[in-house]
């Protein structure tokens, strides 16, 4: 896949299917407008996905992970482009003329009822129409997917990881929400207490489930493995203000720091909070382990990692 990012002088060879839109998280109403763009990449088109790059802003998904999600799919170029006033400030009609027809030699172009663009979002999918029509670009305007007669956004999304509603935040996204780091040397607490962990930091533009215990499964190298994870600032060992993601596995005990890991996001137990001592720590981390253990027993077919279009 080619990753264009950083950059407003691009230009492609056409002709070009292209969806745009801010894909945070690529939810299930972002596949639908991916499935359409990859019919036309079928039929000999390039698969193209536009995006504005918005820096630090935080997200349900960081660039990083939009683009490794997009290659494993087969796209064929995802563009990042940078929000720069010669960009933001342009008028609608000139940004369908010169960036979509000129630059990306659009011939199909699949976006959502609700996509605005152009100075102030003065354009719509009725311009777009309009104005692509003049070189007989096709434009598919796509119906939002809906759960419970609500449209699926990222917004619901958000609302919904909030509230630690992993399973319903899981539904709308068509896989399980995630966080990747670096394993990094923690205070071995874990480990003094027969539970050793793995703790990663999360970039600061990813946006974290609340406090506390959740079920989750852990990728290391291509490999699945059930497990509790905490995400909080470990109150009860005097933890700090950064909130950290620590990780338990059930059936791995392996020297693992320096090492990229993955943890999905599965279902919500409790809240964190503050023990009034290691003992009480340590029988209440045994009770969550025995609470993810049948978790997984009787979930064991969930969904991870796997990016589903539908």
């Amino acid at each position: 896949m080619r990753y264009i990012r950083g950059n407003v002088d691009f230009w492609l060879q056409g002709p070009c299917a292209v969806s745009l839109g801010k894909f945070d998280g690529l939810h299930r109403g972002h596949q639908l407008l991916l499935s359409r763009i990859g019919q036309k990449q079928a039929e000999g088109m390039t698969s193209v996905i536009f995006t504005f790059d918005f820096g630090k802003t935080q997200g349900l998904m960081l660039g990083e992970e939009r683009r490794r999600m997009l290659e494993s799919q087969g796209a064929d170029v995802l563009l990042e482009c940078p929000f720069v006033p010669e960009l933001s400030h342009m008028e609608p009609e000139d940004f369908v003329r010169r960036i979509l027809k000129d630059r990306l030699q659009a011939a199909y172009l699949a976006v959502g009822t609700d996509f605005h663009f152009g100075y102030q979002r003065r354009g719509d999918y009725r311009l777009l129409k309009e104005v692509a029509g003049e070189w007989g670009c096709e434009v598919d305007v796509v119906e939002k997917a809906q759960y419970r007669g609500r449209d699926i956004s990222s917004t619901f999304i958000r609302e919904e990881l909030e509230k630690g509603n992993l399973e319903l935040v899981n539904r709308l996204l068509g896989y399980a929400y995630s966080v990747t780091g670096e394993v990094v040397h923690g205070r071995a607490v874990g480990r003094t207490l027969g539970t050793p962990t793995l703790n990663l930091v999360p970039d600061e533009r990813k946006l974290l489930p609340p406090n506390g215990v959740y079920a989750t499964r852990t990728l290391i190298d291509g490999k699945l493995y059930d497990g509790i994870t905490n995400i909080g600032a470990k109150p009860t060992v005097g933890g700090g203000p950064v909130r950290g993601v620590e990780t338990y596995l059930f059936q791995v005990d392996a020297d693992l720091y320096g090492k990229e890991i993955t943890v999905f996001f599965h279902s919500f137990e409790r809240p964190e909070r503050k023990f009034a001592s290691l003992e009480e720590l340590k029988r209440q981390l045994g009770q969550d382990a025995a609470w993810g253990r049948q978790w997984f027993r009787e979930n064991a077919s969930c969904q991870s990692g796997e990016f589903i279009l539908k």
